[in-house]
This record gives structure tokens, sequence and C-alpha cells, in this order.
């Protein structure tokens, strides 16, 4: 955080001093868990639906908070936001904008800084983090943890730079239109990265066109090629091709199957636990990459991640080595254990939809081979409004077509209905562990996967509690 006053602060966020004079100096972390907060910070107050930051004003205090970004009187020191007497989700509301303008004063106050955003359906968590480490060596860099990516998520990350950053790396989710138009308003990316355009979120969104429009307000936040921007467009989603004419930014596409692409991938392979190789070519020459990700789509990841990369300043060698060494960096994404007994566990069961679900069901069947028993323990994938019963369906009928020899489906969500064999369907994570525990030989593959709400990575953990494995992310071994 950059050095700023509590009177800075409650001009910038439209807020009145409580207990300060205004005069105290904000130097340190600008967090919503007073457990973070430390000497110098300030304290976000947010209510929740179980727990009020509220109440935890004083002990962030006491812990050397300066002050309380809030939305009511507190014991401590504190700028108030809001109107007296608003409901929670109200408050919750005010809170958030505040922080956002904080967010963008913050920003205003960096010119210097690069910032990079990114979108898409379905791989924007790996691709951020890819994005992270190939940086992270060319000058200071902040991304956000995890997919923490929402309207609490963006300004807190922004908020973690100070004037040694180099580059803020953003990822931008949206759950209807507007959303990333806001978040661009709070940090205007200079490089905007759109992934793909697919069936996440469908129910909320209606169609394809719909998410497409959500995601192109990226492209359109960016500033023209002669200030800089530069939009960085998957040539292999014909969707994202064609936000080109949705932005007076340069762009510089990237893909695997398209010949004509500025970034891309030539000779592509898997190795036994499929991970990439591949000759990465760009507008500076070319270099071996060897990834330690998992699966197929881990190049499309890695190609965005090299045109960002090239975009400011890396060359060729040195984003083939950076991508060569990165390993996953947030949980429950392809992570890759082997047990002692052969047994290799898949856990990506951080999230899913029908497109990250090929992915992972291509991933597994590379792994597996002709001579393994692929498993693949699938839960519901969520928001997909109308088209989720053909969507499971279809995902049961491409495991069945790449092979996989045993599909056990956790809940009702009608995997079964496409997968044309013997299937088995449990009630709940418990159940499915006794099966996998009774059934499992030496040699199976193991992919976990489901949307977040499903908690599968439950099952990743329990089959790998009771032979020494771990599920923390450590990259296929």
């Amino acid at each position: 955080m950059i050095p700023i006053t509590l009177a800075e602060v409650a001009d910038v966020v439209g807020g009145r001093l409580h207990r300060a004079t205004g005069a105290e100096l904000v130097t340190g972390p600008v967090d919503f868990d007073s457990r973070n907060v430390g000497a110098g910070g300030l304290f976000v107050a947010l209510p929740g639906e179980r727990v009020d930051g509220h109440d935890f004003a004083a002990a962030a205090h006491a812990a050397g908070a300066v002050a309380v970004l809030a939305a009511r009187p507190v014991d401590a020191p504190a700028i108030l936001v809001g109107q007296p007497g608003s409901t929670p989700q109200t408050q919750s509301r005010t809170v958030l904008m505040a922080m956002g303008a904080l967010a963008a004063e913050v920003v205003r106050r960096l010119p210097a800084l690069e910032i990079v955003g990114l979108t898409g359906s379905s791989g924007k968590t790996s691709t951020k983090d890819l994005v992270a480490a190939v940086l992270a060596p060319l000058g200071e860099t902040v991304a956000p943890p995890g997919s923490f990516n929402n309207e609490l998520g963006h300004p807190w990350t922004v908020l973690r730079v100070d004037r040694v950053t180099r580059h803020l790396v953003l990822e931008l989710a949206a759950r209807g239109l507007g959303h990333i138009a806001a978040q661009c308003a709070v940090a205007p990316p200079r490089i905007g990265v759109v992934l793909n355009v697919g069936s996440a979120h469908l129910g909320e969104f209606g169609s394809p066109e719909a998410v497409a429009a959500a995601k192109g307000e990226l492209v359109e936040s960016l500033p023209a090629a002669a200030r800089g921007g530069v939009a960085v467009l998957n040539a292999d989603d014909r969707r994202v091709a064609e936000m080109a004419s949705r932005t007076s930014a340069r762009v510089l596409a990237f893909g695997v199957h398209a010949c004509e692409a500025d970034v891309r991938a030539e000779e592509v392979e898997l190795d036994e636990l499929g991970r990439p190789r591949f000759l990465l070519v760009g507008p500076k020459g070319e270099a071996d990459v060897a990834l330690r990700l998992v699966g197929a789509h881990q190049v499309s990841n890695a190609l965005a991640a090299a045109a960002v990369g090239f975009e400011l300043g890396a060359e060729p060698e040195q984003v083939a080595d950076l991508l060569s060494e990165a390993v996953p960096a947030s949980r429950w994404r392809m992570e890759v254990t082997e047990r002692p007994d052969g047994v290799t566990v898949i856990n990506d069961a951080y999230n899913a939809n029908p497109e990250s679900m090929r992915a992972g069901l291509e991933a597994l069947a590379a792994i597996a081979g002709r001579d393994r028993r692929g498993w693949a323990v699938l839960g519901g994938m969520g928001e997909l409004g109308e088209t989720s019963a053909a969507a499971h369906a279809e995902v049961g009928r491409l495991a069945a077509r790449l092979g996989v020899r045993q599909l056990l489906a956790v809940g009702p969500a009608g995997y079964q209905a496409g997968y044309g064999k013997e299937s088995m369907v449990v009630p709940d994570v418990a159940t499915a562990l006794e099966v996998l525990h009774e059934r499992l030989r030496p040699g199976d593959v193991v992919l976990v996967k489901a949307s977040r709400s499903a908690g599968l990575e439950r099952i990743a953990a329990g089959l790998l509690a009771d032979t020494g494995g771990t599920d923390a992310p450590e990259g296929a071994r």
C-alpha cells in the first residue's frame, strides 16, 4: 500500500472521519480480515451473513491498524461511509464501493504501473498464475491468490501494490453485463487477455453471445494502440478472435491451431503424465517449452502468458524457461499426485464447466493411456441453466469416447445418461470414498472434478490421506 493520510482516504471515498484527526498515515495492508491487518494498516469492516467485521474494529486497532473503513460508528478511529440505519446488505455494498474508490486512487498515483487484465470462461486462474510467473523476474509483480476475482477480491488485490510494484495482474470475472467494465474502471489495464468464451455461467447470461459481450468489455476498456493498448486474443476461439473489431488497441493473437497467430505452439506432444512439450514461436523468435502443468489445455494458457511476457520485454528463451519451471500456484487445479501403491490422483476439484471438464477428461485419458484404468469421479456443474441436463450428458458421452473405463457420479448430475455403459452414482462424498477405497487397484488413475459447491476436493484428500500422499499443489511427479 502506498502511504496515504486518513483525510485523503476520507476525501477519496466520500467518507467522514470518526475519532481521528485525518493526519494519521496508512502505510500497511488494507484488509477485511482483522487478523491480517498489522501496523499502519487499514481494516475494512464488512457485514457478513454470519460475522460482522464491525465487531472486530477495536481488536484490529489494538493490533496496529491506523483506522477502520466502516459503515457505522465503531470503537476505534474510522472513516465512515454510507447512511446510518441502512441494511447490512447496503452497508456491505457501500464499503465495497469505498474500497474500489480507494483502489482507483492508488492506481492513479502510480502512473508507471503496468496493469494486465485477464478474463475467459475457463482457465483464468491457471493463466493468471503463469502470467505472474513470467513477469516476476522482470519486476515486482502483484497478482491475486487463487480465484480472488470478485467485487471484494479485485480492489483487495489492487491495494496490495506499492511504489516498487511494476506489474499488477488481475483476474476479471463477470456474473452479468457491466461487471468487467466496472473492474476495469477501478484499475484500467493496458494489456487485456481474453482466453475463451464457453458455457460457464450460461444460466446467468443466457447465451454464449451474452457471455462474449461481457468478456469483450475488457478489450473495449483498453487504451488505443497509439497509447500502448494491447489486446491479447485467442485466435483458436472464434468469439474471442471477433473481439478484435471491438477494440482500438493493437491485437496480439495467440493460438495452438491458428497458424497465423503471432504467438503459437508447434510440435505439441504430451509425456506419460500428460504434461505438454512444444515449440514456442513468437515475434522475437522461438524456444522449447516443457510444462510441469498437466493437460493439453495448458498449452493455450501458456501461450497467453508468453504473449504478455513478450509485450513487457521478455525474450523467448527467458519466457520458455519460466514457463517450464512453473508449478501449480493455486490449489485443486490439475494437481497430480502418485500414491505409493501406484494410484495416480488428479485433483481438479476447484470448479467445473463443460470446457474444463473436457480438458480434465482428456488429461485423464492421456495419463491412463491404454494400459491403466481411468476413473472419472465427477460432481455436478453449476450455473448452466436450461442447458444443464444436456451438458452433463455430453460430458458422459465424452468420457465414453475417450475410453474412460469407470465413471463415478457424485450426486444426481446426469453424466450416466450419456456414458452409455456401466457407471455408478453415489449420493455423497463419504459414499464415493467407500467405493473408491474398495475398488481402486494399483496403477489406476483417478480424476476428481466438479463445481466448487460440490466439495469434491475432500475425495482427493481422502484418497491421499491414508497413503502418505498430499493434496497440496506440487505438480505431477
